[in-house]
């Protein structure tokens, strides 16, 4: 069972991103700090999760959130920046802009930079381990979901709507045929060397 935070006596956030290991659109990352009373039996690790369940969950998290941020990193700056900082810009723009300043920050995976002077921990596959990671893993995946799915019908022949920007063999195949797009990250390999 997942435990609510770290320190269940300060105003805690957690944070997580989505597409970070894709070849388009953008990483994506989440903030949500959750009331002390919260609890949901379904709320886990969003890649465990249906479609269908995360965005049941999506709804309950935006509605009972004391509050949340969720933030796009594009293609430019992650090209720019990298990704592992891409990544971790997302999540600080989405702290910065959380209506209630958290006294502590739970962070999936095992890289962060100080956000200020709030204190943090990372916590590798915090998302199954802590709700309020968790809830971040699923609104930072159902808003990229959401995005590139839009994009698809720009693209369909990159078939987004399904492979979400992630190199499967349909994705790359349609790279090899028709090229990248702008929605590519050209600091990627998109194709696997020959």
């Amino acid at each position: 069972m997942l435990i609510l935070k770290i320190h269940p006596h300060l105003l805690e956030c957690g944070t997580d991103e989505a597409g970070r290991g894709c070849l388009a659109g953008p990483v994506t990352a989440a903030a949500v700090i959750l009331p002390e009373d919260f609890y949901h039996p379904f709320l886990t690790d969003s890649k465990q999760l249906s479609e269908k369940r995360r965005l049941e969950l999506k709804k309950i998290i935006e509605r009972e959130a004391l509050c949340y941020s969720v933030k796009h990193v594009m293609m430019d700056e992650i090209d720019k920046i990298n990704i592992l900082n891409a990544t971790i810009l997302g999540m600080h723009r989405c702290i910065e802009s959380l209506s209630e300043k958290p006294s502590f920050i739970a962070v999936d995976g095992n890289r962060f930079k100080p956000f200020g002077n709030t204190l943090h921990e990372c916590v590798v596959k915090g998302d199954s381990k802590y709700l309020h990671i968790a809830a971040a893993s699923i609104l930072a995946k159902t808003y990229r979901d959401e995005y590139m799915t839009n994009l698809h019908d720009i693209y369909p022949a990159y078939n987004w709507k399904r492979n979400k920007g992630y190199p499967t063999l349909e994705h790359r195949a349609a790279i090899r045929k028709y090229g990248p797009t702008s929605y590519h990250r050209t600091s990627f390999r998109l194709l696997p060397e020959t």
